[in-house]
């Protein structure tokens, strides 16, 4: 099991979004991964983002690689999990 596969709910821990759930959505040759909230819902845009910036949870939606937003949104409105995207975690370091 990969931890940073696609579909992967994780935790933004830095930067101006730490705090927000966002959602895995490719995985790049150079070691990042992008990411989505998507922006309307947790307020995560899509961008590439350093996995030591993100803390993975149990939670998996099932997606593809490179899926779009709108496909991403049904994803988490079918799994129950808008209102936790709605939220915000406080992150202690």
């Amino acid at each position: 099991m990969a931890l940073y596969e696609i579909g992967r709910v994780c935790v933004k821990t830095m930067g101006r979004e730490a705090g927000s759930y966002c959602v895995i959505v490719e995985s790049t040759d150079d070691g990042f991964v992008v990411v989505t909230g998507p922006k309307h819902i947790s307020g995560v845009r899509r961008r590439p983002c350093n996995p030591r910036h993100l803390e993975p949870l149990d939670k998996m939606i099932p997606i593809k690689a490179g899926d779009k937003d709108e496909d991403v949104e049904k994803a988490i409105q079918e799994a129950g999990l808008d209102d936790l995207f709605r939220e915000k975690v406080r992150v202690v370091l």
